[in-house]
C-alpha cells in the first residue's frame, strides 16, 4: 500500500448527490491515487471501481462522502466489499501504510502465494494484511484463480525489472554510465506512482547495503 494526499474541496458533483462515480470524481481519484488501485497497486486498471472505504450500506452520508471514496480495481473491490470495514486508511497522514504491511515479492512468475505480513499486532494492521493476502492469493472461484495468477505474474514482472537493474549496477563489466542509469531506474521504481511500489520498497528496505548505495530515505 501507499500513502495518498486527499485533495480538498470535494469534486462538485458529490454535492448534488447525483452520483459518486461521475467523471469529475473518477478523474480526481485517478490523479491522487496515481492511477493505481489503492489495495493491490495495479496501475491503469481496465476495470476500475469507485470504492467506499467504509461500506455505505445505502447510507447517503457515506455514499457521497469524498473522504470515503477510493480508487480500486474490480477484483479488490469484489473481495473487500462490506467484509473489511476496519482497515488502515492510506489517506490518513498519521499512518505509514507502507511500513505497516510488509510485502514480499514472488520468487518466480509461477508462485502460488505471495506473502503479506503486518509489522505490528494492532487489529487494523492485521486486518489490512489479511485483505491484501486474499487479494493476491484468493482462488476460490474460477475467475479469481485466473485473475490471481495474472496478478502474481504482474508483480513478478515488476520485481524482475528491479533485479535486472540491480544486476547491471553490480556487474563489474558495466560502464559507469550504465551503473548510474541502473541506479536512477531503481530510485524511480521506489516512487509512489510506480506499480507495485510496496514490493519494490520492501525488497530495498530488506537490503540495507543497497539502500545505502541508492542514498534515499524510505518513508
Amino acid at each position: 500500500m501507499f500513502n495518498v494526499i486527499r485533495t480538498q474541496p470535494a469534486p462538485a458533483s458529490l454535492a448534488a448527490r447525483r452520483s459518486y462515480s461521475d467523471g469529475d470524481v473518477i478523474i480526481e481519484l485517478k490523479r491522487i491515487f496515481f492511477d493505481k488501485c489503492y489495495i493491490c497497486e495495479t496501475k491503469d486498471p481496465l476495470s476500475l471501481n469507485v470504492e467506499h472505504f467504509y461500506a455505505h450500506l445505502d447510507d447517503d452520508e457515506k455514499k457521497y462522502d469524498w473522504d470515503n471514496l477510493f480508487f480500486a480495481c474490480a477484483r479488490c473491490n469484489n473481495i473487500k466489499r462490506h467484509h473489511f470495514n476496519d482497515l488502515l486508511n492510506c489517506t490518513d497522514p498519521a499512518i505509514n501504510v507502507f511500513r505497516a504491511i510488509r510485502h514480499l515479492p514472488p520468487v518466480t512468475p509461477f508462485s502460488k502465494e505471495i506473502r503479506i505480513e503486518a509489522t505490528s499486532v494492532d487489529e487494523r494492521s492485521q486486518r489490512t494484511a489479511e485483505l491484501i493476502r486474499k487479494i493476491f492469493n484468493d482462488d476460490n472461484t474460477g475467475n479469481k484463480e485466473v485473475t490471481g495468477v495474472y496478478l502474481r505474474k504482474r508483480v513478478f514482472h515488476q520485481y524482475s525489472r528491479l533485479l535486472r537493474h540491480i544486476n547491471t549496477y553490480i556487474n563489474e563489466d558495466s560502464l559507469p554510465a550504465e551503473r548510474n542509469d541502473a541506479l536512477g531506474r531503481i530510485k524511480n521504481m521506489l516512487g509512489d506512482d510506480q506499480e507495485y511500489s510496496a514490493f519494490i520498497r520492501w525488497a530495498i528496505l530488506d537490503s540495507p547495503a543497497l539502500l545505502a548505495e541508492i542514498g534515499v530515505d524510505l518513508p
